[in-house]
């Protein structure tokens, strides 16, 4: 338990020093603590810790863990969804980070209907235009954004992206950059719903120094605190 305070001290630290070098509140940005192929026993600690936003990739280790878990806890969903899950994605989660098609918004919207709540969500763009990514591509993100204002039961609060892995943090400082100006653009042509501010997923541990001061509010932060996964 003292190694995952630390971890967190030091990521929380690291996060408000990011923020007012970029002028920035350091309560504008929540860390996602991401908890994928993390024990139960480890996210416990996390949240005596007082970290309770967790992100999960993978829907059925999400569905278990949520299940599974003692205290609470808020979830965000931050990897590939396949359209047949849509409905766990819809039910179990307060965010979803990766909406990236409209046949995968069409079928949230659905299963967020019938349970009688509207899902927050954000759109996956692809902003390195990586084949092995997911993503709408930046010049399809606003097509897809104008159909999803459609969809009485989805409320899009911003975008995220996953920039190209560089060893240098500053060199994704340019993907970065671009995410935030297109949700700028978005913004004014009124993509998205702002009643809580416009959310932009984007950093993680290796860069999301970088991307807090490019505009983040949402950092994705594992290995840095749970350590190396197995």
């Amino acid at each position: 338990m003292e190694s995952i305070k630390k971890n967190l001290e030091q990521i929380r630290e690291r996060i408000e020093r990011a923020a007012l070098r970029a002028g920035r509140d350091p309560r504008s940005i929540r860390l996602v603590a991401v908890s994928k192929k993390i024990e139960l026993p480890l996210i416990e600690e996390a949240i005596s810790c007082g970290q309770t936003l967790f992100g999960e990739n993978y829907m059925q280790e999400a569905r278990e863990k949520i299940s599974g878990l003692r205290s609470a806890a808020s979830w965000h969903f931050i990897g590939h969804i396949q359209s047949k899950k849509a409905r766990d994605a819809a039910t179990l989660f307060d965010l979803v980070h990766t909406v990236d098609r409209l046949k995968l918004a069409q079928a949230l919207d659905r299963h967020a209907g019938q349970a009688g709540r509207v899902l927050p969500v954000l759109v996956q763009v692809n902003v390195g235009g990586e084949a092995q990514k997911e993503g709408v591509a930046p010049a399809e993100a606003e097509g897809l954004l104008v159909a999803m204002g459609e969809l009485a039961n989805l409320r899009v609060r911003g975008l995220m992206t996953m920039p190209p892995f560089m060893d240098n943090p500053e060199e994704a400082r340019p993907f970065f950059r671009t995410l935030r100006q297109l949700a700028e653009e978005f913004a004014a042509r009124g993509c998205f719903d702002l009643r809580d501010g416009l959310e932009l997923s984007m950093g993680m541990s290796n860069d999301f120094e970088v991307a807090i001061e490019e505009g983040a509010t949402l950092v994705r932060v594992g290995t840095a605190l749970f350590g190396p996964r197995l």
